[in-house]
C-alpha cells in the first residue's frame, strides 16, 4: 500500500457490472450490506453493451427488413423497402443506452458505490483498483467476482478491421455485401441470420457435423432450412484455416470434407466460443483454484476455495448464459448474508434467436434415457395452433419429455415463433415439479402459442384435441 492511500472498507465487493454483478450488488445491498460495484468498461458488462441486447436488437431489425419484402402471401407489397443502416445502429445504441442507464440508475437507488477501474488482488480481504489517474485500496468482508468472458481468438484470425468478434459484427458501420460465418453455435446464427435478413450473402462455416450442436438435430435442421431459403450457405465439417486480408475484403481457406476451398467476402466472423476472464485480476496471488480450462472452481453457494470470496457467471463451469449469472448473483448475495441459498440447475433454459427460434429447458429423450427414466416424448406442431396460422408462422413444433409412471416433466423443446417467452412455462412446470396432467388441466387464453404447451401436455397424456393420435 503507497503512502497516502488509506483503505476504503466494504462489507461486499462486486468486481463486474454485467447481468451477474450488477444483479450481485443490488441483491447484497437489499440484504443490508455496504457494497461497492468495480467496472473498468461500461456498467452493465457484454451482454447489454456488446452482446444479448444489442444482437437481438440488430435481429429484430433484420425480421422487420425481411417480413416487409416478404408478405406478398398476406396481400402485402410494396415496391421498395429501403434501409438506412446507419440509423438502425443508431437505433440498436439508443436500446443499449436506455438500458445501460436504466442499470446505473437501479444501482445507485440502491445504495450501491460504482467506482471505475481494474480491480488487482493484493491479497486475500483487498483489492487495489486502478484507473488512469490513480490507484486505491478497498478492504471486504467478501468479494463477488463476476468479470465474465470474452471471444476466442484463433491464431490464424486475429481480429482486425475486416475479422470480425461477434463485438465487431455488432459495431459495423456498413452492411457486409458478403458476410463469411466461422462457427455455426448460436452466436454465429444469430448473427449470420440478423444479416441474411438485411440483405448480406451470408456463408456459414462449421466444423461439426450440423449447425447448433447443443441442440437435437431435428431442431437444428429448421433452421438449416430457413436460413438456406433466405440464401444462406452451409458448410459442416469445415476447418478454417487461414485469411487473406486487404482495404477492401477478405479471402478465407479452408478445409471442408478433405478438399481445400476458398470464400472471398467482405468480412470474416469469427464466434469459435468464448473464454472466462480470470486472467490478471491476481486469482493466483490469493490462491483461487481454476480448472483445467481455466474456470473459477466454486461449491453449491459458488464459494471459491478461499474464505469470504466467491465466482459467478461465465467465470465459473456450465453453460455462458446470461440468467444462469443473474440466478447465481442472487445466491452468492444471499449464502454472503447467511441466508441457506445453493444453486440448482435443474432448469436453465437455452434459446437460439434464430428463424424459427429454439429453446430448450431440462432433459431432452436422449438424456433422459441416459439417466436412466423410462419416458414418453410427446410432440405438438405449431402448423395445428390457430394463432401461429394467423401470425403465418407454422414451422416447428413442441416436444415433451415426461417420465412414464407419473408424467413428470423432465424437459421440452420448442422449436418456432416466440419460443423465447415460450419456454419460461415450461421451466416453471419443472422447477414446481409438475405433470403433464397439471398442465393440461390448466385454461390458457385462446387464440396463442401458449396453447401449444397445453396442447402437447394433452398428448403426453393420450387424450389430444387438436390432432389424430
Amino acid at each position: 500500500m503507497v503512502v497516502g492511500d488509506f483503505a476504503t472498507e466494504v462489507d461486499t465487493l462486486v468486481i463486474g457490472s454485467g447481468p451477474g454483478g450488477y444483479v450481485a450488488a443490488i441483491r447484497a445491498a437489499q440484504l443490508g450490506q455496504k457494497v461497492t460495484i468495480v467496472e473498468k468498461g461500461n456498467l452493465g458488462g457484454v451482454c447489454l453493451n456488446v452482446g444479448c441486447i444489442p444482437s437481438k436488437a440488430l435481429i429484430q431489425a433484420g425480421h422487420r427488413f425481411h417480413d416487409a419484402n416478404s408478405s406478398e402471401n398476406m396481400g402485402i407489397t410494396v415496391d421498395k423497402v429501403n434501409l438506412d443502416f446507419t440509423k438502425m445502429q443508431e437505433w440498436k445504441s439508443s436500446v443499449v443506452n436506455k438500458l445501460t442507464g436504466g442499470v446505473e440508475g437501479l444501482i445507485k437507488g440502491n445504495k450501491v458505490e460504482i467506482v471505475k477501474g481494474e480491480a488487482y488482488f493484493a491479497d486475500k480481504d483487498s483489492v487495489r483498483i486502478m484507473d488512469d489517474k490513480q490507484a486505491q485500496t478497498y478492504k471486504f468482508k467478501n468479494c463477488i467476482i463476476a468479470t465474465g468472458s470474452r471471444p476466442i481468438e484463433i491464431p490464424a484470425f486475429k481480429f482486425s478491421k475486416r475479422i470480425l468478434s461477434s463485438t465487431g459484427a455488432l459495431n459495423l458501420t456498413e452492411l457486409p455485401k458478403k458476410l463469411i460465418v466461422i462457427g455455426g453455435g448460436y452466436i454465429g446464427i444469430e448473427l449470420g441470420a440478423a444479416y441474411s435478413n438485411l440483405g448480406s450473402e451470408v456463408v456459414v462455416l462449421e466444423g461439426g457435423k450440423q449447425i447448433l450442436p447443443g441442440f437435437e438435430k431435428q431442431m437444428s435442421q429448421l433452421v438449416t432450412k430457413r436460413m438456406k431459403k433466405n440464401g444462406v450457405e452451409f458448410y459442416t465439417e469445415a476447418l478454417a484455416q487461414g485469411v487473406e486480408e486487404t482495404e477492401n475484403g477478405v479471402t478465407v481457406t479452408a478445409e471442408v470434407k478433405g478438399e481445400t476451398k476458398t470464400f472471398e467476402a467482405d468480412y470474416v466472423l469469427v464466434t469459435v466460443g468464448r473464454r472466462p476472464n480470470t486472467e490478471e485480476i491476481g486469482l493466483e496471488q490469493i490462491g483461487v483454484e481454476l480448472d483445467e480450462r481455466g474456470f473459477i472452481k466454486v461449491d453449491k453457494q459458488c464459494r471459491t476455495s478461499v474464505e469470504g470470496i466467491y465466482a459467478i457467471g461465465d467465470i465459473v463451469p456450465g453453460p455462458m448464459l446470461a440468467h444462469k449469472a443473474s440466478y447465481e448473483a442472487k445466491v452468492a448475495a444471499e449464502a454472503i448474508a447467511g441466508h441457506p441459498a445453493e444453486v440448482d440447475y435443474l432448469a436453465i433454459p437455452a434459446v437460439v434467436f434464430s428463424g424459427p427460434e429454439l429453446a430448450t429447458v431440462g432433459l431432452n429423450e436422449k438424456e433422459a434415457k441416459e439417466e436412466g427414466y423410462d419416458v414418453v416424448v410427446s410432440k405438438f406442431p405449431f402448423a395445428a395452433n390457430g394463432r401461429a396460422l394467423s401470425m403465418d408462422e407454422t414451422e416447428g413444433f413442441m416436444k415433451m419429455v415426461t417420465r412414464k409412471e407419473d408424467g413428470l416433466v423432465l424437459g421440452v423443446q420448442i422449436a418456432g415463433t416466440n419460443a423465447s417467452d415460450m419456454i419460461s412455462e415450461a421451466c416453471v412446470a419443472i422447477e414446481a415439479g409438475m405433470t403433464a396432467e397439471d398442465i393440461a388441466l390448466t385454461i390458457h387464453a385462446h387464440p396463442s402459442l401458449g396453447e401449444i404447451t397445453m396442447e402437447t401436455a394433452e398428448v403426453a397424456i393420450g387424450m389430444p384435441i387438436h390432432i389424430v393420435k
